[in-house]
């Protein structure tokens, strides 16, 4: 137990510093490409293309782990992020919209390796009856690289350029390649156990609590999408520096890291669907906020109420949707429940991209709490429709 232990605490250690590698660069995705003269729609398409990459390459990556190699997934995750580092690192001296659209490209492709096998892992290795916590534990991970990350970024970039600002994805991805080493060296049986050799059918993932955990996702990653593209952007429209919006991801990251474990061992006592259903009305209430005060300090609020609602709604999802798959498809599954992650940041990106265009950045707000709303009615569809919550 003590080494599955520390098992976990590598992997936890490697998707922090995997997922800080992407999220110094998110405050400056929209400020950087501002720089070269991009229009509305082209920031929110630029933004977007990782979204679109990740969504490709995440059922490769879920073939790969349900294979046995999911450690080796998530170390080419961390290596794909280092030559991403360098082609921004490229793209900020050489000014080139282009070759910085293409590291965005080689980050989404990381992101579709690496993402089904950490959290296939989380549930592989979770004691038993605790999933869901582990689950949370794993997402906190997540959560303080999103702590860190945008603040770290935001100030590197406003201090260092965005030269400086970059190599910092690299320095990151190089050390959690380094924290799932040592687990790949010591868990071959694991992978041997892993390796499944009868009939794997997918259809098992036609499930009604995995369909509406995903769907739900779905619009959760869509209105998420309208704040962590459009509210940099609109601030860089009326001048404040990118460390406004980085404070404003590190509030929100900091209310997620908080309610990620309670809401993941609430959902293992009570069930999922409550534990999302009060995240979900947080992130509403969130959103509500963040249309009457838009600006500092007074949106700090609007980031409290997000983060937390994302803590608690986030694990709660993927237990709702991972925990009853069988272990052989349970890869895939994750792969194909984080693709609508993928397909709701790429919609919000580039629909609310199209609304920037024609009402303006601050267009984009009133519409995210009718956005989440969706996702709220969704998860309880196998209630109405007369299921047992599991």
């Amino acid at each position: 137990m003590g080494g599955r232990l520390r098992d976990v605490w590598l992997l936890n250690l490697s998707t922090f510093f995997f997922f800080l590698g992407i999220s110094v660069v998110n405050p400056i995705i929209s400020p950087f490409a501002i720089t070269l003269r991009a229009t509305p729609f082209l920031v929110g398409l630029v933004a977007g293309i990782a979204s679109v990459i990740s969504l490709i390459s995440k059922p490769l990556g879920g073939l790969i782990g349900d294979r046995g190699y999911r450690f080796q997934a998530m170390i080419l995750g961390n290596v794909l992020g280092m030559v991403a580092g360098l082609l921004y690192v490229s793209s900020a001296l050489m000014g080139n919209l282009w070759v910085f659209a293409f590291a965005r490209a080689i980050h989404g492709f990381s992101m579709g390796i690496f993402f089904p096998s950490s959290l296939s892992t989380a549930v592989d290795l979770a004691p038993e009856g605790r999933v869901g916590e582990t689950l949370g534990w794993r997402g906190m991970m997540f959560s303080l690289g999103n702590i860190v990350g945008p603040a770290l970024g935001g100030y590197l970039s406003d201090i260092l350029g965005f030269v400086g600002a970059f190599t910092f994805t690299l320095i990151f991805a190089l050390i959690g390649a380094a924290f799932v080493i040592p687990v790949w060296m010591g868990e071959r049986g694991l992978q041997h156990k892993s390796v499944h050799t009868g009939h794997v059918s997918y259809s098992e993932l036609l499930r009604p609590y995995f369909i509406a955990a995903s769907l739900a996702l779905f619009f959760f990653a869509f209105s998420y999408a309208g704040v962590i593209t459009y509210l940099p952007a609109f601030y860089k429209t009326i001048d404040l520096p990118q460390r406004v919006f980085g404070l404003y991801m590190m509030v929100m990251g900091v209310a997620s890291f908080i309610m990620r474990l309670i809401g993941g061992r609430t959902a293992d006592r009570i069930g999922p669907i409550p534990v999302i259903r009060t995240g979900v009305l947080l992130v509403i209430a969130g959103y509500v906020v963040l249309i009457y005060y838009r600006l500092p300090y007074p949106s700090y609020i609007s980031a409290l109420l997000i983060g937390g609602g994302f803590g608690l709604s986030v694990p709660a999802m993927q237990l709702m949707a991972l925990a009853p798959l069988p272990g052989r498809i349970r890869t895939m599954g994750s792969s194909v429940y984080t693709m609508f992650f993928d397909l709701g940041m790429l919609g919000g990106q580039v629909v609310l991209g199209y609304v920037a265009g024609l009402r303006g950045y601050a267009g984009v707000f009133p519409l995210l709490p009718f956005i989440a709303a969706a996702s709220l009615i969704i998860v309880h569809a196998p209630l109405i429709m007369g299921g047992r919550e599991k």
